[in-house]
């Protein structure tokens, strides 16, 4: 009989312990952490988030930064879309587009793949001086490019040996300034794209590299097949920082042209500076600022969504 209820008795586990209050998962949200973030988000409310509200209101506003602004509602954005002037400075940036992202992922993309091809001696040392025209300052970066253009600088003097010297300066001609600037993006942002590139090579398994040997393939073909599928994502963050740079143009054309001669060099970036602070009209400079923002998230966006891996 007492075997009898010991079987029939049901095997009972050890008590369950009730969840005390607050006992939750590592990891799961708590209120506490809210604390942690509050400095990190009170900074960008009152430096990134109340800046950008603030120029999206004054650019429905005429306002010379001084007396009482006066509502005007789309006027300034309406200008934008009809003042040639105002519309060439996008032009501009769309010139500076293709030397500050196409030029340098090209030749970023050229030179990893020779790297890429076979184990190069002193590969740190080669990075490295490839990477540092990001570490000077473009103060310096300015002053000597403006030096070596100059009229009777470096580069007129390496080119009077082939009887090409243009006999002025680059940086005072009307169809050069803006290509000379954009050879200075390209020279600065081609070792940002080669060190994104290389270290993207590096996490490619070698052995792909081997099998189209071995299928017959050449050079090409280990780019194409192998190098460029593999560097899609450092593909993308190279375009959207060189493109943004692009974009967002300015230190560049304030230090060595100031947007001349007469408009040629002029960019958005320079133009918002130059309506606010000297021509006094804000509220064209906002609403310039807001286009501008609103371009760039744009672009960036389509970029991301083409980057994409179509088999993700």
């Amino acid at each position: 009989m007492a075997t009898d209820s010991l079987e029939s008795t049901p095997a009972q586990g050890p008590p369950k312990r009730r969840a005390a209050r607050g006992d939750a998962p590592p990891g799961e949200p708590r209120r506490v952490a809210y604390l942690y973030l509050a400095p990190g988000l009170v900074l960008t409310a009152l430096f990134v988030l109340y800046p950008l509200l603030r120029t999206v209101f004054l650019s429905f506003f005429q306002w010379d930064g001084i007396t009482v602004p006066v509502f005007n509602g789309i006027e300034n954005y309406r200008q934008i879309v009809t003042d040639p002037q105002l519309l060439s400075l996008f032009g501009h940036s769309g010139v500076l587009v293709v030397f500050y992202a196409v030029v340098p992922i090209v030749l970023g993309l050229v030179i990893t793949a020779l790297f890429a091809r076979r184990e190069v001696r002193g590969m740190t040392f080669y990075r490295s001086v490839l990477f540092l025209p990001q570490a000077v300052s473009l103060v310096v970066v300015s002053v000597a490019w403006q030096l070596m253009y100059a009229q009777s600088g470096t580069i007129n003097q390496f080119l009077g040996f082939f009887g090409l010297d243009q006999g002025t300066g680059w940086l005072g001609s009307f169809t050069w300034a803006l290509p000379a600037i954009g050879f200075v993006g390209s020279w600065l942002l081609t070792g940002l794209s080669v060190v994104l590139f290389l270290s993207g090579v590096q996490k490619i398994d070698p052995s792909l590299y081997e099998a189209v040997r071995l299928d017959g393939g050449n050079a090409w073909h280990e780019f194409r097949h192998v190098t460029l599928p593999g560097l899609r994502g450092e593909l993308a963050v190279a375009l959207t920082l060189t493109v943004v740079a692009s974009l967002r143009s300015f230190d560049l054309v304030y230090l060595m042209t100031q947007g001349g001669p007469g408009t040629s060099t002029s960019v958005p970036g320079y133009a918002i500076f130059q309506n606010a602070f000297v021509n006094q009209q804000v509220g064209l400079a906002s609403a310039l600022a807001v286009v501008l923002s609103a371009l760039i998230i744009v672009v960036t966006t389509l970029i991301n969504r083409l980057s994409k891996d179509p088999e993700s």
